[in-house]
Parts: C-alpha cells; sequence; structure tokens
C-alpha cells in the first residue's frame, strides 16, 4: 500500500473558515491523501489552569492561558460540516484529531475511515476506550511517550475491541520545532519490532528530509503540519510546511517509495541492455592460431559483453583454439 500521507493543518486556520478551505485546497494541489484538522470544545478539553508550552508561549498572546488561546483559535463543531464538504469538493480526504468526548462523538457520526489519537491522549484510558469502542482502525501518535506507555495505549485499544492489525502507531516528537538530535527514528523500528505494529512518523521539524527518511527506514503514515504563510499569528505556524514544501515532500516521499521497489535483486529493465555494453566477455590478446591452448597469455576479458563471460574462464582454459581468433576478436568454443 502507498505510504498515506496527512496534511496537518490543525488550528492553522486561526478560527478562519475560509482559511481552512485555503488549507484544503492546499494539501489537495500538494498530492497529499488526507487534511486533518483538530476539533475541539476548549471548555471541556481544558482548565483554567493548564499552563503553556514554551513554544506557545512564545507564539501567543502575553498573559494569555492556554485555554484563551484554544477559544481564541478553535473553529466551533458545526464549522467542520462545510469544510468536510470542501475536501470532498477538492477530492481529498477529511480527517480530524479530537480533544474531548463530545468532539469524538460529532467526528464518529460523520463516519470517518479512521480516527486519529493526539500525543496528548496516550495515556487517557477513557479517550482510548471511547475511541476504540467505535470499531475503527486507529492512527495513534505517541510524542512524549515511553514505549511501556505506548505498549499501554495499544493494549487498551485491543482489550476495549480493537485488533492490534487495526492500530498504526506514529513515532512523534511534540517540541515544535523538533531538533534534529531529538527526533531519534530508529524507535519508530523499536516500536514496529517490540509491539508488532503497523508503524509511521509524525513530524515536527524544520524541513522534509526526517519525513522522506522515515518513509525510507519503513514508515505506512506520515504526518506533517503545514500552513499558508509560516509568518501568520499561532502556535504552529513557524513548525508548519508552506504549500511549495508541502507539494516538494509530498513528491520526494512518492518517489522514494518508487525507488523502495519489492526487495528482489535482479536486473531492472532500464538497466538490462547495459549488460552488452558494460560487462566484459573473453576475447583474443593476441592472434590465435587454430589448435593453439587458451591460456591467460592469449586470452583477455575486455569489454563489450556480448561473447563468453569470465565467469566461464575455467571452461575455457587449456581447450584447444578451434579457429583463428585475431586481436580483441570474441572467443568461440
Amino acid at each position: 500500500m502507498p505510504v498515506l500521507i496527512i496534511a496537518e493543518a490543525g488550528v492553522n486556520h486561526n478560527a478562519s473558515v475560509d482559511t481552512a478551505f485555503r488549507l484544503v485546497e492546499a494539501a489537495a494541489a500538494a498530492g497529499s491523501d488526507i487534511v486533518k484538522f483538530q476539533t475541539a470544545i476548549p471548555e471541556l478539553a481544558l482548565t483554567g489552569r493548564a499552563g503553556m508550552a514554551a513554544y506557545q508561549v512564545s507564539r501567543g498572546k502575553p498573559a494569555e492561558s492556554q485555554l484563551e488561546m484554544a477559544r481564541r483559535i478553535h473553529l466551533p463543531l458545526e464549522a467542520f460540516d462545510p469544510i468536510a464538504e470542501h475536501c470532498r469538493r477538492c477530492g481529498i480526504e477529511f480527517l480530524s484529531t479530537a480533544g474531548e468526548p463530545v468532539s469524538l462523538d460529532f467526528l464518529a457520526k460523520r463516519n470517518p475511515r479512521f480516527f486519529k489519537i493526539p500525543s496528548g491522549e496516550v495515556t487517557n484510558l477513557l479517550y482510548l476506550r471511547q475511541v476504540a469502542g467505535y470499531g475503527k482502525p486507529v492512527i495513534l501518535s505517541t510524542g512524549m511517550a515511553s514505549l511501556d506507555e505506548v505498549r499501554e495505549a495499544v493494549e487498551a485499544l485491543v482489550a476495549a475491541g480493537l485488533r492490534k492489525q487495526q492500530v498504526i502507531v506514529l513515532h512523534c516528537n511534540t517540541e515544535y520545532p523538533t531538533p534534529m538530535h531529538d527526533v531519534n527514528l530508529r524507535a519508530m523500528l523499536t516500536i514496529r519490532d517490540e509491539l508488532g505494529v503497523q508503524v509511521g512518523y509524525s513530524d515536527h521539524t524544520l524541513g522534509i528530509e526526517v519525513p522522506i527518511a522515515a518513509v525510507a527506514l519503513g514508515a505506512t503514515v506520515i504526518e506533517k503540519h503545514f500552513t499558508l504563510d509560516r509568518n501568520m499569528p499561532g502556535p504552529d505556524h513557524k513548525a508548519s510546511l508552506e504549500p511549495s514544501e508541502l507539494r516538494s515532500m509530498v513528491a520526494a516521499i512518492r518517489n522514494i517509495e518508487a525507488a523502495l521497489g519489492d526487495g528482489v535483486k535482479r536486473p531492472s529493465d532500464s538497466e538490462r541492455p547495459n549488460q552488452a555494453i558494460v560487462r566484459k566477455s573473453l576475447v583474443a590478446a593476441r592472434t590465435i592460431r587454430a589448435g593453439e591452448l587458451l591460456s591467460d597469455e592469449n586470452v583477455v576479458a575486455k569489454r563489450a559483453g556480448a561473447g563468453i563471460s569470465p565467469m566461464r574462464w575455467d571452461e575455457v582454459s587449456g581447450r584447444p583454439a578451434r579457429r583463428d581468433f585475431a586481436a580483441d576478436e570474441p572467443i568461440e568454443l
């Protein structure tokens, strides 16, 4: 199956449906499979005492609480039906991550193909059980989590009714942007090998090289934040791709997918004609008379490779020449 590419719009619409529409259009034009938003009723997801992450403080309003910021940048639930309809018009799949139970039920009633669980809910047993109860496949982000916490989350989903085959686990780091030395892409392989699940990668680094590398390592899903303009106000814009960069990432991932191939070592159709040009064959090193014994004194390996392969040397050496051969003429048996 092709790598599933999720263009994470998140809250980069800044509470504007028109901007959300433009994000949908940009994600579709880039060739993404899915455009994903974040759906939440702030008062049900946050208390007034919830602190701000460092990157949120640096990009928010002075003295603003996380709840106040969420109220300012989230769209109401009813806004997502027209956004989903715009996705259908643009030929891209709609997806949203729910921040609390009411939003989960709202999204479930829209019959999504699967649910996306954000990193912050890895240790929320009630949330995990509610998601599993819908019976749909799940993509689970695992930022801030240890391997044991990821294992417990997967076990909770399975205990609540999902099959392990329905769970794709995304390795993730939730610092925006993530420093390269903290990416630890090999942890994705550890998750795969230790938990026996499909894996992918949710990226918050600057640039596009890390998600491309994740695909080369075996990621089946890639999620990446994008925005219309990194200079827009809001917490996630600075660590997001702009539309042209998103297009470049999608194109590079598709190229890597094609380059990975099926793993069978064989000459490709494009290179097979080169065998006769690049490989060597056995030719006369000098004039050879009929009956003269063939040896390393009168036979050498040279291009082109249309004659006898040098791998048959033991079959050739010591045999009498069947006829006269001119220098550089291919040897015949």
